[in-house]
């Protein structure tokens, strides 16, 4: 397997980041940089990895706690739906609603949309449009891998909360049911919080999801 997955709860909300890397090139993507993003770069430093993409699952302030710095630090591109962009713009100004200081996170470099694929490496992420929980919410899929790096969609016995800005719970449970349901039972569920799942464990005992 060329895929290597390393992954750091970061930040007061213990936000999931993710390092993805290519074993074959060593080269790697950083998904929803939460917080210090020197401490993420040391990771991927340590381990021999060239961090080249930074992938935004969505917007919200506890998945881009670490963007600027990173950033700063790596100067590798950004890649975010352009829906996401206003909620980035506004990620200072939200966190300070909750007595957390985020640097403002710069705009992303390159937009994504529904079946995107990037090249990470010999690593091929699909991107899949699912929105809902945010504005802009995109999953990264990697077929061959059987991984999905789901952000806040879909959670171990969970889902998404829907009572945020941008919110929409219908809107939410289409992007799972026509996105994420579809794939393979045993794709393997990396989310925003919490640990990792699967499609076909949620399907069976996720209670948001029994008819």
């Amino acid at each position: 397997m060329t895929l290597s997955v390393i992954q750091l709860p970061l930040g007061p909300l213990q936000t999931n980041c993710y390092l993805m890397a290519c074993t074959v090139t060593q080269q790697a993507a950083v998904i929803d940089p939460a917080w210090d993003g020197r401490a993420i770069l040391a990771q991927a430093t340590q381990r021999g990895w060239t961090i080249s993409h930074i992938l935004l699952t969505h917007s919200h302030f506890d998945h881009v706690g670490g963007l600027a710095e990173l950033k700063e630090l790596t100067d590798a591109p950004i890649y975010a739906h352009p829906d996401a962009g206003p909620m980035l713009a506004r990620a200072t100004a939200a966190a300070a609603l909750w007595g957390i200081h985020v640097d403002a996170p710069p705009p992303a470099d390159h937009p994504l949309a529904e079946g995107d694929v990037l090249a990470i490496g010999e690593l091929r992420p699909v991107v899949l449009f699912t929105p809902g929980h945010a504005p802009g919410h995109v999953c990264f899929h990697l077929p061959q891998d059987g991984v999905v790096f789901d952000g806040d969609v879909l959670f171990q016995g969970s889902i998404g909360r829907t009572d945020l800005p941008g919110g929409d719970y219908e809107l939410l449970m289409s992007s799972i049911r026509d996105k994420l349901l579809p794939l393979p039972d045993e794709t393997v569920v990396l989310s925003g919080h919490g640990p990792a799942t699967t499609i076909g464990d949620e399907r069976r005992m996720n209670p948001f999801l029994q008819e």
